[in-house]
């Protein structure tokens, strides 16, 4: 599905976007992989990291449809990790999360449109399912925008789905990192919401092969969402 392939990858400096552009260059040969992203540090030390002659670099926001029309040119497959993710942090700015989250979203598929691009999928998230924060809310928005882009495509070949699915193990911000902190710091007792919770989690080579299987078996219009374990902490 992948080989031979020209891929973009919006917040492709994030931890979702490195081990993806990792496993495809280790298992897989993609003709080209662009990473889009707004932060030229993270990108300069991403390309340390992968010295390889495939690989292109793109500064960008996805809230300028004008720069997403030009990196996608070309673009065979396009996996849209970009968002803001935060609960906290959405919740004080959340002018700057529908911003990204919805209307970054609408701008990637707009801009998909524009390039025939063929297979689109974007990274959700189990907060989307009945959301009662507005990082959920505008990733349900966004779920929304991608399903129902199926149905705006008229005649072109594109497809848009939605992966679905819930913590990663040791991504950044996620809880792990967190509690190790605090031990670290001589914490005592770590915070847990609700004693009676489940968290689901994946680790990020799953969900990453979860995307890329996603990818094979997508018609256009499905939300993936994986047979994840539940582990009670």
């Amino acid at each position: 599905m992948v080989d031979s392939k020209t891929i973009l990858i919006t917040g492709g400096t994030g931890s979702f976007g490195k081990k993806c552009v990792e496993i495809l260059l280790k298992r897989h040969n993609p003709k080209k992989i662009i990473v889009y992203s707004r932060d030229e540090l993270k990108q300069y030390e991403m390309a340390q990291m992968f010295n390889d002659k495939r690989m292109r670099y793109f500064i960008g926001d996805v809230r300028d449809l004008s720069r997403l029309e030009v990196a996608l040119s070309g673009v065979d497959i396009c996996i849209h990790a970009a968002a803001l993710k935060h609960v906290p942090i959405a919740e004080y700015n959340p002018m700057e999360c529908i911003k990204t989250n919805i209307d970054g979203a609408s701008n990637v598929i707009s801009a998909c449109l524009s390039n025939n691009v063929k297979h689109i999928i974007a990274l959700s998230t189990d907060k989307a399912a009945n959301p009662i924060n507005l990082y959920g809310a505008t990733k349900l928005c966004s779920d929304k925008l991608f399903i129902t882009a199926n149905n705006i495509k008229g005649s072109k070949d594109s497809k848009f789905s939605v992966v679905r699915y819930g913590n990663v193990v040791g991504s950044r911000g996620s809880v792990i990192p967190f509690f190790q902190k605090l031990i670290k710091d001589g914490a005592t007792e770590l915070p847990i919401t609700d004693e009676r919770m489940s968290r689901f989690f994946i680790t990020l080579e799953s969900g990453v092969n979860f995307v890329l299987e996603s990818l094979e078996r997508m018609h256009g219009g499905e939300i993936f969402i994986p047979k994840i374990p539940s582990i009670k902490i």
